[in-house]
């Protein structure tokens, strides 16, 4: 079966080379794309992608989603949570790409999914090695008991931290909180140096030019130290090749999973 799927910020930098990899695909068919700022066009005509014809919607609503098995939300924190329950109060299953969503919203796309019986795969960062990052970070907390986590973007991201921070700090509060030696209370001097407590894990977020997107997390004890970092290059590419695994393998649950692992075989042997 062909999974037909709407792009939510289809002209973005990420949603339009999805787009572009979605169009491509024996399996998938481009059959909505959103857009508020090139609302009106074709996708031939905003992205060049030949052939085509596809008009965008300026919103996430019927005429977006009609015929649609999937909903990939590329937008902005601001309006994803909306966008993402009306696709779920359309019958749709819905792929999340979009960073700044809370633990709070994600507990209300969770209800409304098992309400509706359809999948939210949520995803801070559809590449491989944030995947094994991820993994390897929740190996490692389970051995050491204190860790911080930087995330590092370019200067214009507005969300602090990242949701592939966010979704680091909740994977690591499964497991157990880090163990601070000094309290936050007992911090002496300016508090907020010590950035923010996040489910258990203190946060330190770095928006300056020269960065894309990286993502460290430093384990401590007693001699010894161990760090695990994720650096993005310029390409969009790494995003397109997860966001299609996704696509295809969302239909498969009901309810909100968080992580592109959920979807993938990675197990421990």
């Amino acid at each position: 079966m062909t999974i037909k799927v709407c792009v939510a910020g289809a002209t973005g930098w990420a949603g339009s080379a999805l787009s572009k990899g979605i169009y491509q695909t024996e399996d998938l068919e481009m059959a909505g794309a959103v857009s508020r700022t090139h609302k009106g066009k074709t996708l031939q005509d905003v992205i060049g992608l030949d052939g085509c014809d596809l008009i965008i919607s300026g919103s996430v609503g019927p005429d977006a989603l009609a015929g649609c098995h999937v909903m990939v939300d590329y937008t902005a924190p601001e309006i994803a949570k909306q966008n993402i329950l009306t696709a779920l109060d359309a019958g749709v299953h819905v792929v999340v790409g979009t960073s700044g969503l809370t633990d709070e919203d994600y507990a209300d796309i969770h209800t409304k999914a098992l309400e509706k019986k359809r999948g939210v795969l949520a995803v801070g960062n559809f590449a491989l090695t944030v995947v094994l990052l991820h993994k390897f970070a929740e190996m490692a907390a389970k051995y050491i008991p204190q860790w911080e986590i930087m995330d590092y973007a370019h200067d214009a991201k507005k969300d602090a931290p990242s949701g592939t921070a966010r979704e680091m700090a909740h994977r690591l509060s499964k497991i157990r909180p880090s163990r601070l030696t000094i309290p936050l209370d007992q911090t002496q001097g300016v508090r907020e140096t010590r950035g923010a407590d996040m489910t258990g894990s203190q946060v330190h977020s770095v928006r300056l030019p020269g960065y894309t997107l990286s993502l460290e997390i430093i384990f401590g004890m007693p001699d010894q130290k161990l760090t695990l970092r994720h650096d993005a290059g310029s390409s969009a590419q790494p995003y397109v090749d997860g966001s299609l695994l996704a696509i295809r393998r969302v239909h498969t649950f009901t309810g909100l999973r968080r992580g592109l692992d959920q979807v993938m075989d990675l197990d421990e042997k």
